[in-house]
């Protein structure tokens, strides 16, 4: 680590503002076709338990649907610190232990691939959830249609007889999110447009916007948002 990241380093761990627990991390399909795009992926994960967080969201934003498969196998072999899950469009009307998995080696048909599809049967039989992961990567996932999908299993639920429509509240539209944890802070590279990542989850959370392309983001830029983040006073709306 070099002289500047270890000046950052300390500043954050002198600092009274508490770190962000939940990362959300916003990325497009076009910053993962870059020269070591995954291995900044796996680093950056790795930053984010380093310093406090609990729970990293990685939201990938495809515009040619046809590239998720793809983006989906390739982000489930990333080498991550904690367990990891990935989800794609197709995923969200799954039971949500389904895609559970953890970050192994393999080409498909190798003993690595074999080793998370068996944790993926454990953790079904033991009724662990993928949202209950550490890491949660979304592809190719929009918040409307996430928002959208949640509405049509809350009308099925009032039509089935299941569900009072004078009952809902936001708890009830939150709990058939994919993934229903509220980020504190949310990291968007190369300053573009954020996207519709979370529409529901992230109302409340602070936003940091950098220059810096997903292929040339660093430690010390990772930094710079916690820091960020622990120099602001929430609001939560207010």
């Amino acid at each position: 680590m070099g002289l500047y990241d270890t000046y950052l380093a300390v500043r954050h761990r002198l600092h009274d503002g508490n770190p962000p627990e939940h990362v959300a991390i916003v990325i497009t399909e076009r910053d993962l076709l870059a020269d070591g795009a995954f291995d900044t992926l796996s680093a950056a994960l790795g930053w984010a338990f380093e310093y406090g967080a609990e729970r990293v969201t990685v939201s990938v934003s495809v515009l040619d649907a046809a590239v998720v498969p793809t983006l989906v196998r390739e982000l489930r072999q990333v080498d991550a610190p904690r367990r990891l899950v990935v989800r794609g469009p197709e995923d969200a009307a799954l039971d949500e232990a389904e895609g559970a998995t953890e970050p192994e080696s393999g080409d498909g048909s190798g003993p690595g691939n074999r080793l998370r599809d068996a944790r993926a049967s454990g953790a079904r039989a033991s009724g662990a959830k993928a949202s209950d992961a550490p890491i949660r990567i979304t592809v190719g996932l929009g918040g409307k249609a996430e928002f959208a999908a949640a509405v049509r299993e809350l009308a099925a639920d009032v039509e089935a007889g299941d569900l009072d429509p004078e009952s809902i509240d936001a708890a009830d539209v939150s709990d058939r999110l994919v993934f229903p944890e509220e980020p504190d802070l949310v990291i968007k590279t190369g300053a573009e447009r954020l996207s519709d990542f979370a529409i529901w989850q992230s109302v409340y959370a602070e936003l940091y916007f950098t220059d810096v392309n997903w292929r040339d983001f660093r430690k010390r830029d990772y930094l710079r948002a916690v820091l960020d983040f622990q120099d602001r006073q929430r609001r939560f709306g207010r």
